[in-house]
C-alpha cells in the first residue's frame, strides 16, 4: 500500500466512525476534504466543506480533485420509511452522482449488516437500496458492511457499559452478533481506498462472533463488574418498550419499532465468506483490550455522568 498519499473526500466525517477515520487519515498524512452540516473548526488536517447531501454544489466542491470518496454518512434512527429513503438511498445516489461528475476513481461505501435483511426493517431496506445504487453506478466501488461498532465517542454501546457498571444488563432476545473496534474499522476503510477488490461486499469483524450474553459479560469484565446479571428481553417486551419510547419521546425516540425489529433478529454475525483478505486488513486490537480502552475513555470524559 505504498505510493503517494491519496486525496480522499469523506461524508459523515463528523460522526462516530468518521471521527476515527479522520484520526487515522491524519496519522497516515493523508489529505482529507470532508462534508459538514455546520461550519467546523479545530482540525487542521481536514479541509471542511459546509453543506448536506441535498446540496449538489457542496458535493461538487467536496469531490473536486479527489482520488477517492469514502461515503460514511447515513441515517440510523429516523421516524419513517420516507426519511430513511431520503437519507440513505437518495443521499447515496447524490454522492454517487457527484463522484461521477468529478471523475473520482474509487468509491468506498459504508453500509450495514442490516442490508442483508431488507424486509426486516426500514433501516435495512434503505441500506439495501443504497447498496443497489452503488452496485449500479459503474464506479470502482467497494462496499463494507460493519457489524456492531464500539469505541471512544460512541453513544449507543455506551448504554451497555452503563448497565454493566450497575451489574444488571437488559439485552435483546437471544442471538449472536459480530463486533469491531472503531480504530480497526477506520484502518480497514482507509486501506480500501487504495487497495482491495473492486465490486465486492466485505463483512469485517474483530475475529469472532459472540452471543449477546457473552458480549455483555465481556463488557462487565472491562468495567470491573464481571458476571453482571443478564436478562434477554422477550420480543413482546421489546415491542412494548419501543411503542412506549415512541409515545413518550415521539420522533426523538431511540428505541423505535423499526429498531426493535432489527434488534430482535437472531443473527447479526459477519459472514466469514465475506471477510476481508488478510493481506488487505486484519483486526489488530484484542476485544478485551478494545473494550477496556473504550471504558477508560468513557470514564475520563465524563460519559458515565
Amino acid at each position: 500500500m505504498s505510493g503517494p498519499a491519496p486525496k480522499i473526500a469523506i461524508t459523515g466525517a463528523t460522526g462516530f466512525v468518521g471521527q476515527h477515520v479522520r484520526t487515522a487519515a491524519a496519522a497516515r498524512g493523508w489529505p482529507v476534504r470532508a462534508l459538514t452540516r455546520q461550519p467546523h473548526t479545530g482540525d487542521d488536517a481536514v479541509q471542511w466543506v459546509t453543506g448536506t447531501l441535498d446540496d449538489a454544489d457542496a458535493l461538487d466542491q467536496l469531490c473536486a480533485g479527489a482520488d477517492a470518496l469514502l461515503h460514511i454518512a447515513g441515517a440510523v434512527n429516523v421516524p419513517s420509511r420516507a426519511a430513511f429513503a431520503h437519507a440513505n438511498v437518495a443521499g447515496t445516489q447524490a454522492v454517487i452522482d457527484a463522484a461521477k461528475r468529478a471523475n473520482i476513481r474509487r468509491f468506498v461505501h459504508v453500509s450495514s449488516l442490516a442490508a442483508r435483511e431488507p424486509a426486516l426493517s426500514n433501516y435495512g431496506w434503505s441500506k439495501a437500496g443504497a447498496e443497489d445504487a452503488v452496485q449500479q453506478s459503474a464506479l470502482d466501488w467497494l462496499i463494507v458492511r460493519p457489524p456492531g461498532v464500539f469505541g471512544s465517542h460512541d453513544k449507543d454501546v455506551l448504554e451497555m457499559f452503563k448497565m454493566a457498571r450497575r451489574g444488571f444488563m437488559l439485552l435483546p432476545p437471544a442471538g449472536r452478533g459480530s463486533w469491531i473496534y472503531a480504530p480497526d474499522l477506520a484502518a480497514l476503510l482507509l486501506n480500501c481506498v487504495v487497495a482491495g477488490p473492486s465490486g465486492a461486499i466485505l463483512e469485517p469483524d474483530d475475529g469472532a462472533s459472540a452471543t449477546h450474553v457473552d458480549f455483555a459479560r465481556a463488557i462487565g469484565v472491562a468495567v470491573d463488574r464481571p458476571n453482571p446479571v443478564t436478562i434477554s428481553a422477550p420480543r413482546p417486551l421489546l415491542w412494548l418498550a419501543a411503542r412506549a419510547d415512541r409515545l413518550v419521546r415521539g420522533d426523538l425516540a431511540k428505541l423505535t419499532p423499526d429498531r426493535a425489529r432489527y434488534m430482535a433478529h437472531p443473527n447479526w454475525a459477519a459472514d466469514p465468506a465475506r471477510a476481508p483478505d488478510p493481506a488487505l486488513w486484519q483486526a489488530t486490537t484484542p476485544r478485551a483490550d478494545a473494550l477496556r480502552a473504550t471504558h477508560d475513555w468513557y470514564a475520563e470524559n465524563g460519559a458515565y455522568g
